[in-house]
């Protein structure tokens, strides 16, 4: 069920299972992918979530996060850690008072420090909440050929595929320094961390069938113990 779709009566009627809130960011993904790359990504886990449990109810995306890092590029908006910590505080305290459980599909990396805070308060103040992050082994960070070829099967209108160009294909925790010295643009002057060459929908349609797989298998060990 859509919350958007939802007429307020039928609301309470249908929370017997978890409400699914997809987490994103609205920051640069090199001169190729749209700034809202991470909040389509969780949004379209989301939903295959919700519609493979009847029971679930999905809110709308939450479209800005935790985006330092990307700060030196344009069209970049952050909240920060802090607010978007208590951003998920309120929501998880209000959500709460109508679902028995809440899973947080966050589909950035930088919201990782604020998701934990939230869910760790949560648990300490006895709600049934939790969280999943959408990263697979062997994903590249940011930009590259797994958001590349996302995104080429859920929206390929909106990629400039022609436009995609490598960037720094170390792994993450060797560019780490170096991200939290300089931020991204000091370390990618085209915001790629990764190499988007020969992505495909393919390729993409896979990574989505994965990515669900693990949303859904944390539901279910969510709200198994209802």
């Amino acid at each position: 069920m859509r919350l958007t779709d939802a007429l307020s009566p039928d609301v309470t009627a249908a929370a017997r299972g978890a409400l699914v809130v997809p987490l994103g960011s609205l920051e640069q993904h090199g001169p190729h992918l749209p700034l809202a790359t991470d909040t389509l990504v969780a949004a379209a886990v989301a939903e295959r979530l919700a519609a493979a449990r009847p029971g679930a109810a999905l809110a709308p995306a939450v479209p800005f996060g935790a985006s330092g890092e990307h700060v030196g590029f344009a069209g970049t908006l952050s909240i920060g850690t802090e607010a978007l910590r208590l951003l998920l505080v309120e929501l998880l305290r209000d959500a709460t008072s109508t679902w028995p459980a809440v899973l947080l599909v966050n589909g950035h990396g930088g919201n990782a420090e604020a998701v934990a805070g939230a869910v760790r308060l949560g648990l300490d103040e006895g709600r049934t909440v939790a969280a999943v992050h959408l990263g697979l082994p062997g994903m590249d960070a940011h930009a590259g050929r797994s958001e590349t070829s996302l995104l080429l099967h859920l929206a390929p209108q909106i990629v400039a595929l022609d436009r995609a160009a490598p960037g720094p294909i170390a792994p993450v925790a060797d560019l780490l320094p170096r991200l939290r010295a300089e931020g991204v643009r000091g370390v990618s002057p085209n915001g790629v961390l990764g190499d988007p060459t020969g992505a495909t929908a393919a390729e993409g349609e896979e990574l989505l069938r994965r990515l669900v797989e693990r949303a859904v298998d944390a539901y279910d060990r969510l709200v198994g113990g209802l």
